[in-house]
């Protein structure tokens, strides 16, 4: 009975900490910094002349039906040309992309003919590159005009070495659950991103907007899913910063269906626990004191403990009810209960298209959870190769 209680509260305090309880305690720890006079003054960027040059670096596949309006989108951006290298990389596509592109004088092609993965077309980009600062984006993702400068500014502030921009996600028409899960968790995590970064460091970007300093820019393994999570930790590794701004944001639609949202989150789950395997020095907090504070808090436990954890709350809330452990085990079983009846509604409602926060937040928090059982399994059949299917867009 004891060891069941024990197991139960465990799983319990796992599930809270990660989701609920993490949040508050960086919140926490962020307000005492600022208390305590710990608040840097936010640089300013130098005149125009003074700039430095910086490549927008776009890798992509079979992307034709989006580069008019990408190419659109970077014509409006605000930093001087002459300091501003475009760079598309087309890694085996098959389509009509790089006739297209080069219809686009400004742009720099780089083109191969083998479909190798994303962390393969950044390190081909990487090495025509001659800029100081190289920010990735992706096809689909729009930006805003102030975005360079804003992260040039970024790497303005002492030992940042990488900066993150925010994702933005935005549903196409009313109602699709898929965008709007997603672009409620990414307001979460986005909140949780900008509170590590005002502790010590973000931990990892995200491919939709990012940018490295090319003097301490650390390659990826090829075969990495999470090419742009691993590239940017590695240069946390190396003892340097990631910078979070709100102020440079990428904004894309949704996936257009929760199957095409699966491909991924099933893959991110895969790619997350790589990632885990291959940083795992990261976890020591002798030597790594407050990153791995950051690191489990934020990324490991998500990845891995934390939906397993979920999963056994269920058969132990129903053998400590069923040996009468007390009427606090009924209530958490009943909450449970409607719990999962929610998430049901909203699984229901996803395939009927209907729509109510009350029943998709649930049902999308499951989802997810779901997905890294399901990552598991993708990691075992792409642990190899880079490359994956598109998520088809809403």
């Amino acid at each position: 009975m004891v060891a069941l209680k024990l197991s139960f509260w465990i799983c319990l305090a796992i599930v809270f900490y990660t989701y609920i309880g993490y949040g508050l305690l960086l919140y926490l720890l962020v307000w005492l910094k600022r208390l305590f006079g710990h608040h840097q003054e936010e640089p300013t960027l130098p005149p125009d002349d003074q700039l430095p040059e910086v490549t927008l670096m776009i890798c992509a596949y079979n992307e034709e039906d989006i580069i008019q309006e990408k190419m659109e989108n970077i014509r409006q951006i605000d930093y001087p040309r002459e300091k501003f290298c475009i760079m598309w990389v087309t890694d085996g596509s098959s389509d009509n992309s790089n006739e297209l592109l080069r219809q686009y004088p400004e742009v720099t092609l780089v083109y191969s003919p083998e479909r190798r993965g994303k962390a393969a077309a950044m390190q081909h980009g990487l090495r025509e590159n001659k800029a100081g600062y190289v920010v990735f984006t992706d096809a689909n993702t729009m930006l805003n005009t102030n975005a360079i400068r804003e992260i040039v500014r970024q790497f303005m502030k002492p030992n940042v070495s990488c900066v993150s921009g925010e994702k933005r996600v935005a549903a196409r028409t009313d109602g699709q659950v898929a965008a709007e899960g997603e672009g409620l968790y990414w307001k979460y995590e986005s909140t949780l991103k900008r509170w590590d970064s005002e502790l010590y460091s973000a931990m990892g970007a995200a491919g939709e907007l990012f940018a490295v300093r090319m003097t301490d820019y650390r390659e990826a393994p090829s075969n990495a899913l999470l090419d742009d999570f691993m590239m940017s930790m590695l240069i946390v590794k190396d003892g340097h910063r990631i910078a979070y701004t709100s102020e440079a944001y990428a904004m894309e639609y949704g996936s257009a269906d929760m199957h095409e949202e699966s491909k991924r989150k099933r893959r991110i789950a895969a790619g997350g626990l790589q990632s885990i395997w291959w940083l795992r020095s990261l976890m020591n907090p002798f030597k790594y004191p407050t990153i791995s504070f950051l690191f489990v808090s934020h990324r490991v436990l998500r990845w891995s403990i934390t939906p397993f954890a979920l999963l056994a709350l269920i058969p132990l809330n129903i053998a400590l009810v069923a040996l009468n452990s007390g009427a606090a085990y009924t209530v958490i079983l009943l909450l449970q209960a409607l719990f999962y009846t929610a998430t049901l509604i909203g699984w229901w409602q996803a395939h009927t298209g209907r729509k109510s926060k009350l029943f998709y937040v649930p049902y999308y928090f499951m989802f997810m959870n779901g997905n890294v059982f399901r990552g598991i399994s993708y990691l075992r059949t792409h642990r190899f190769s880079g490359t994956w299917e598109k998520a088809r867009r809403g």
